[in-house]
């Protein structure tokens, strides 16, 4: 009698190869579009909550529009004790980019990019 003996062929493999690297061709660029998206929208709440701290600073210390802030960095906004208008401390852009105060009635932006957007988010 003989043995059947069971096994993959080569095209076979070949076959199972080529539908994986399908699906990796597929998949691969649909993740990092959804990476870049998910940072971009974290900027950009970053953003809305540095506004936000602008804001409240305008706001307690009875600066107008187009004033600066004091120090002009994230520093003086994320303060100490009651002064906090960030708690945590200063949000830093998800992309390793760098965030502009500007100045009070504007809208403060990324180094990145991402800021072009947020003129359209922001209230």
């Amino acid at each position: 009698m003989k043995s059947l003996r069971r096994a993959f062929t080569l095209v076979e493999i070949m076959i199972v190869v080529l539908i994986i690297g399908i699906l990796v061709a597929i998949a691969v660029p649909n993740f990092i579009r959804a990476r870049e998206s998910a940072r971009a929208r974290a900027c950009v709440g970053n953003l809305r909550q540095i506004d936000s701290a602008k804001e409240q600073y305008a706001m307690d210390n009875r600066l107008s529009q187009g004033s600066a802030v004091a120090g002009g960095t994230l520093a003086t906004l994320c303060g100490t004790g009651t002064t906090t208008y960030i708690k945590g401390g200063a949000p830093t852009c998800p992309s390793s980019g760098t965030y502009t105060l500007g100045a009070l009635g504007t809208d403060p932006t990324c180094s990145i990019g991402t800021g072009a957007a947020v003129a359209h988010v922001l209230p």
